[in-house]
């Protein structure tokens, strides 16, 4: 009997993010060895075709081509929003049913799709949640660095949105301004929306090393400092900067058994983008044996909690809605140790 064939659509080389693509092939393998060893989907054993996109929305989409061909059953994966936009349209063009894993942006087509479904917040829950996090800790001034895109452009729009409904205000820095033009915005808080490890890590180290700077918190919503590169790369000067991560403040006994066979598959703490991976194959393997296409029928038990889609304003694909949201941050005393500061 044929196997089930997933085509996996991940970074796996630069200027991809690197770490969160092998997080993500990571979790979806777990699930996948898990399947198998139960006996595949109605005596089918999963195959995963995994494909490189390197964040390049050209490659991703060349691949949902390639995928289709080969006579992949689903896609799933990607991490990187504009990546993950080009494979949306062209499996939406060619109807291939595309769950995405990990990117959040709002407008992954550009019309209404049965085809595509999403497992990540869209960035507007997310990043507002972030948003509601810096408000009640006091900052009231915020300054981002950013260096342009699609996904940083709407990611300072949700800010602005909302630190301004409640009297705040955002202001624009380029990477190039640092740190002497925040030094004299009179921001609280900055916020690193950028590349990593260039520009993110040099703008760490400079403005932790700024005496004018002691007491701005630096953040990075994106999610850089979730992964071991970070700590590798900045050590103690990488800690207490908040990060949104997708994990509940616990996970129940199903999830505490995913996150153990995790850690031994990975090495090391996973991160919420190896917990993405395996849900993404779970979701797939339980439509594929109720032989039903339709997002709207999907109920699973994911590994961090019931996951169902639903039709949600101003997005345009099928949405668990909501995935937990936490902001986290390294703990200063402790840095491989990371810290829930707020969920929503």
């Amino acid at each position: 009997m044929d196997g089930l064939r997933i085509g996996v659509l991940v970074p796996l080389s630069r200027p991809g993010w690197v770490e969160a693509g092998q997080q993500l092939l990571g979790g979806m393998e777990l699930a996948v060895r898990e399947i198998n060893a139960a006996g595949g989907v109605d005596g089918r054993p999963v195959e995963l075709l995994v494909r490189d996109t390197a964040a390049d929305p050209q490659r991703a989409a060349a691949a949902v081509t390639e995928l289709a061909g080969l006579q992949a059953a689903a896609l799933a994966g990607e991490f990187h929003s504009v990546a993950a936009r080009a494979a949306a349209t062209q499996a939406d063009r060619l109807g291939l049913p595309f769950l995405c894993s990990s990117a959040v942006l709002d407008t992954l087509t550009d019309h209404p799709t049965d085809v595509v479904a999403r497992l990540a917040p869209a960035q507007s829950h997310g990043w507002r949640v972030y948003a509601e996090f810096l408000l009640a800790a006091g900052h009231r001034r915020i300054a981002v660095v950013t260096q342009g895109g699609a996904y940083w452009e709407s990611g300072t729009r949700i800010l602005r949105k909302r630190v301004s409904a409640d009297g705040g205000s955002v202001v624009e820095l380029g990477p190039a301004d640092m740190p002497d033009a925040l030094a004299a915005s009179g921001a609280s808080a900055v916020l690193l929306l950028t590349g990593f490890p260039e520009p993110a890590v040099p703008l760490v180290r400079a403005v932790r090393r700024d005496r004018r700077l002691s007491d701005v918190l630096i953040g990075a919503p994106a999610g850089q400092p979730e992964f071991a590169e970070w700590a590798r790369l900045l050590g103690a000067e990488g800690a207490g900067v908040p990060f949104l991560r997708y994990l509940p403040e616990r996970l129940d006994p199903s999830g505490a058994r995913v996150a153990d066979a995790l850690r031994e598959r990975l090495g090391g703490e996973p991160s919420f983008v190896a917990f993405e991976g395996w849900d993404t194959i779970t979701v797939l393997a339980a439509m594929a044996r109720s032989g039903n296409a339709d997002w709207s029928g999907v109920r699973v038990t994911g590994s961090r909690g019931p996951i169902r889609f639903e039709r949600v304003p101003g997005i345009g694909v099928w949405q668990w809605a909501w995935a937990p949201v936490q902001v986290a941050d390294r703990d200063p005393a402790k840095p491989g140790r990371r810290q829930v500061l707020h969920t929503g």
